[in-house]
């Protein structure tokens, strides 16, 4: 579900690029916040569960649950013009799952965990919010409550991903990517007979996209 919301992996930044300025991020904080809840249940429940892999190589319950921290605490940390309250409750919940579920794959907090979010990427993250009208409600403040907030759940996010052979997403994609939704194994074929109007160049494309 995050994909059209946060793209392919799920990013912070991209989730408030597509919805910051709209009603709707609350609304997508709170099923969030329920779907943390049900994950700290269900995989309490059945460990085994932690070790499912999902049919994408980009995504995984690991990366969205570290997305969903990475989202609610930059907006807790203070965006200009996006309330916070959902986000609050959403970071308290997600972070409880990820603290607990860390137990059950033996990953421990590392204090020397590697910054997910150094000076590079953080002006990265600036910038795309600036890009798109948005920006911290107060610069220095805002920034020292956001390494506050990783230090929560970062060095867990990471030992985790360690464990299970997982990688994490990104604050901020690098580049402008597709979203899985809009890749297909024949896509490349439409647009070629699209740009060409004939079959015969659709048919000499045969390479597939990253789908999977």
């Amino acid at each position: 579900m995050l994909d059209a919301r946060a793209g392919s992996p799920p990013t912070a930044a991209e989730l408030l690029i597509r919805f910051g300025k709209c009603p709707q991020l609350d609304e997508i904080f709170r099923d969030w916040e329920r779907w943390a809840a049900e994950l700290l249940e269900s995989h309490i429940s059945y460990p085994p569960l932690s070790f499912f892999r999902s049919q994408h190589n980009n995504q995984s319950w690991l990366g969205a649950l570290t997305m969903i921290l990475d989202a609610s605490a930059l907006v807790a940390a203070g965006v200009d013009g996006i309330r916070d309250e959902q986000a609050k409750l959403t970071f308290a919940v997600a972070r409880h799952a990820m603290v607990d579920l860390a137990q059950l794959v033996n990953a421990h907090y590392d204090p020397l965990a590697p910054n997910r979010l150094g000076e590079e990427h953080l002006l990265k993250l600036r910038q795309a919010l600036l890009d798109h009208d948005m920006r911290f409600r107060d610069a220095m403040e805002s920034e020292q409550k956001l390494t506050h907030l990783r230090s929560l759940y970062e060095p867990y996010a990471i030992a985790m991903a360690r464990n299970l052979f997982i990688s994490l997403p990104p604050w901020v994609h690098p580049e402008k990517k597709k979203d899985n939704w809009e890749a297909g194994p024949w896509d490349r074929a439409i647009q070629a007979r699209s740009l060409a109007g004939l079959g015969r160049k659709a048919e000499r494309v045969r390479r597939m996209d990253d789908h999977f």
